[in-house]
C-alpha cells in the first residue's frame, strides 16, 4: 500500500494551566477518579507552568521526521493526533483527508506493545474513523504501524545516549519504563511487555561499557493501590540500593515528557539527592538521527505494519 498521509499518535498534554484539569479528566475518563485525586496530579503539571513538555517535543519529532522524509523524496502531509488533548485523532485524520490523503499510516509515539501503549491507539483510530464515517467520510483507510522496540536502531540510539551519560566513571544503570498493571502485562502477548524491555536492554548492553550492575525498574504507576503493577518503582529501588553513581536510562519513553520531566528529573532526582546518590540521566531517543531514520524506514518500507 502506498501511504499518502502520516499521523503521529500521542497521549497528548495540556498547553496552559486552564487545560490541566480538563486534560486529566479526559485521561481518566470512565475510571471514576475524583477531582480531589486529579488536583493532586495536576500539581505535577503546575510545576512546569501548567504546560506539558510533550506537545513541543512531538512538534520537534514531526519536524525532524518530515525533514528526513523530504530528503528521501517522500512528500506527504504529516500531522499529530492525540488521545487526550487537542489536536485529537479525529481532527488530525480530518486534516489529512482535507489535504487529499486516503491511505494513512499511523505511528504511535510509543515503541512497545501492551494495551495502553499499542492496542489502545488502534481503538483511538477506530473511534475516529467511526466519527468521520458519521460525517460522510467513508473512503479513508488508516493502518497502524507495528511496535518498533525490536528494531536495531532503537537500541542503538538508546545505547549512544547511555554511553554519553556513563562517561568514564563506574556506574550502575537503572533502565526505566512506564509501569503497567500485572493483568496488562500478562495479556501483552509474546514477548511480554517486560520481556520486550529486557530484549532492548540486552541489545544495549552489547554496545556500552559494562555497568557495575543494572536493573529494570518502573515509574508512573497510578490507580488503586490494591491493584498490583509491575515493580520495583524507581524510588523504591533507589531507597533499597547502595548509594553509588547511577545512570537512569528512560528506555521506555521516546521523549522527555511528563513521566521523565517529573517522575525522573524531579522526583527520582530528589530521592537521589536525599540518599547521597550521584544521578546521571541519559537522554531519550527524541530526535536522534538514527531514531528518526528508523521512523522514516517504517514509512517507506511496508514491512511489519500491523501488529494488533
Amino acid at each position: 500500500m502506498q501511504f499518502d498521509g502520516l499521523v503521529l499518535l500521542s497521549y497528548g498534554g495540556p498547553n496552559k494551566p486552564d487545560d490541566v484539569m480538563p486534560f486529566l479528566r479526559n485521561a481518566t475518563g470512565g475510571r471514576g477518579v475524583p477531582d480531589e485525586r486529579l488536583e493532586h496530579v495536576a500539581q505535577h503539571y503546575f510545576l512546569f507552568g501548567g504546560k506539558s513538555p510533550i506537545n513541543a517535543l512531538n512538534a520537534d519529532l514531526a519536524h525532524s521526521l518530515r525533514t528526513e522524509l523530504t530528503r528521501r523524496g517522500v512528500n506527504i502531509p504529516l500531522v499529530i493526533g492525540n488521545r487526550n488533548w487537542t489536536p485529537y485523532v479525529t481532527d488530525a485524520l480530518s486534516t489529512l483527508y482535507d489535504a487529499g490523503a486516503r491511505n494513512v499510516l499511523a505511528i504511535p509515539t510509543s515503541a512497545y506493545h501492551s494495551y495502553s501503549s499499542s492496542i489502545q491507539y488502534q481503538e483511538d483510530i477506530d473511534r475516529a474513523l467511526g466519527e468521520l464515517t458519521s460525517r460522510g467520510i467513508t473512503d479513508l483507510s488508516v493502518t497502524k504501524a507495528a511496535p518498533y522496540y525490536d528494531r536495531p536502531a532503537f537500541a542503538s540510539a538508546n545505547a549512544r545516549a547511555i554511553r554519553e551519560a556513563m562517561g568514564d566513571a563506574p556506574a550502575r544503570i537503572a533502565f526505566v519504563t512506564h509501569s503497567i498493571p500485572l493483568s496488562m502485562e500478562e495479556s501483552s502477548g509474546t514477548p511480554s511487555y517486560r520481556q520486550q524491555h529486557m530484549d532492548v536492554i540486552a541489545a544495549i548492553l552489547e554496545q556500552i561499557p559494562a555497568p557495575t550492575s543494572w536493573d529494570l525498574v518502573y515509574c508512573s504507576r497510578s490507580g488503586s493501590p490494591r491493584v498490583p503493577w509491575l515493580e520495583p518503582d524507581i524510588n523504591d529501588y533507589l531507597e533499597s540500593s547502595e548509594p553509588e553513581r547511577t545512570v537512569i536510562a528512560p528506555i521506555g519513553f521516546i521523549s522527555d515528557h511528563m513521566e521523565v520531566a517529573y517522575d525522573l528529573d524531579t522526583q527520582a532526582r530528589a530521592t537521589c539527592e536525599r540518599l547521597g546518590i550521584q544521578m546521571v540521566r541519559s537522554a531519550t531517543v527524541g530526535t536522534d538521527p538514527a531514531f528518526i531514520s528508523l521512523l522514516a524506514d517504517i514509512v517507506t518500507s511496508q514491512e511489519r505494519i500491523s501488529h494488533d
